[in-house]
């Protein structure tokens, strides 16, 4: 009996070894992962929920203020909730119009038998443009003065918009940028498209399915999860734009930022402020640290909140056919 309990009791002791060493092993390979994890990520959103119950300018050392930062952005602050209703504009509309836009020209050129290469590129090269140049020509473009859109608008008996010196027609402006530079979610769908088995059209066909009874029974089943990454991606991008709505309020504006000057972002009318350009001006302009990671958190909890939403409702466009 002492013996098989002996044995019994190394069996179990070796067992445990080799279970500590494949965990050390396993600890080793996900090292890099965990230190990027914790220095990039952890660390910098505990940082942020810290700095943003403290009065911190970035020269004297943090003091603890509680909420008052939280009171102040959403009561006080008079930019805060025209930004919010932009950015959730630019969620919705923009990233809907997107990811319509570059699946429909993806299934354009898809059908198209010759001059594929040619149309391709010409759909992809916006989209390698800088951001700011590419803002810059549009306002140009856009200009309700000077502008060659406004100008063939009124040759042809169309009311010129204000584009982006109207509050009413910045963000459509704004959009129509975005829809501009399609050509990554365009790629995309190609190569989505062109993966679809051709025998589930073929039999679609032969039961006597329409075009439309294809796409939405053969095709959306089929690329459900590109375009489900196109929306998530696109809504984090949307939930960052900065550049863009900036670049096009200051030359929409004419005003010409020297040295020791500050611009107000958001012309005209805070149409074109968005979250991110808050944070900027809040923590480097104005050296409100503590507002600019209340604006912040709002931010990374909408994103969350949006991804989490997306992720739980992605089952419906497999299901899209019942």
């Amino acid at each position: 009996m002492a013996t098989t309990a002996l044995a019994s009791e190394r069996r179990r002791s070796g067992l445990a070894a080799k279970q500590r060493k494949k965990a050390l092993r396993t600890l080793a390979f996900m090292s890099p992962w965990l230190i990027g994890f914790a220095v990039f990520f952890a660390y910098p959103l505990i940082s942020t929920v810290y700095f943003s119950f403290m009065h911190y300018d970035g020269f004297k050392p943090p003091t603890w203020s509680g909420t008052k930062n939280w009171t102040y952005v959403f009561e006080h602050y008079p930019y805060f909730w025209p930004a919010l209703r932009n950015t959730l504009w630019l969620v919705v509309i923009t990233v809907t119009l997107r990811v319509l836009f570059g699946l429909g020209i993806g299934l354009l050129i898809t059908k198209i038998k010759t001059g594929t290469g040619v149309f391709r590129t010409l759909f992809y090269l916006p989209y390698l443009a800088p951001p700011v140049a590419a803002t810059m020509a549009f306002a140009f473009l856009l200009n309700p003065g000077t502008g060659p859109v406004n100008s063939l608008l009124e040759k042809i008996g169309i009311p010129a918009p204000g584009w982006f010196n109207d509050p009413n027609w910045s963000k459509p402006a704004l959009t129509l940028l975005f829809l501009w530079g399609v050509g990554d979610l365009m790629v995309i769908f190609m190569a989505a498209l062109l993966d679809v088995p051709k025998e589930q059209y073929e039999a679609a066909e032969l039961d006597g399915a329409s075009a439309w009874q294809r796409f939405r029974f053969v095709t959306v089943p089929n690329i459900s999860p590109i375009i489900m990454f196109a929306v998530v991606t696109g809504v984090i991008a949307a939930m960052q734009c900065y550049t863009q709505p900036l670049v096009a309020g200051k030359v929409a504006s004419g005003v010409i930022q020297g040295a020791g000057t500050m611009f107000e972002p958001g012309y005209p009318e805070k149409s074109t402020l968005t979250l991110p350009q808050l944070v900027y001006n809040l923590g480097f302009q104005r050296f409100d640290y503590g507002s600019a990671c209340v604006v912040a958190l709002v931010l990374f909890a909408l994103s969350m909140a949006f991804t989490a939403f997306l992720m739980r409702r992605r089952g419906g466009l497999i299901q899209a056919g019942d």
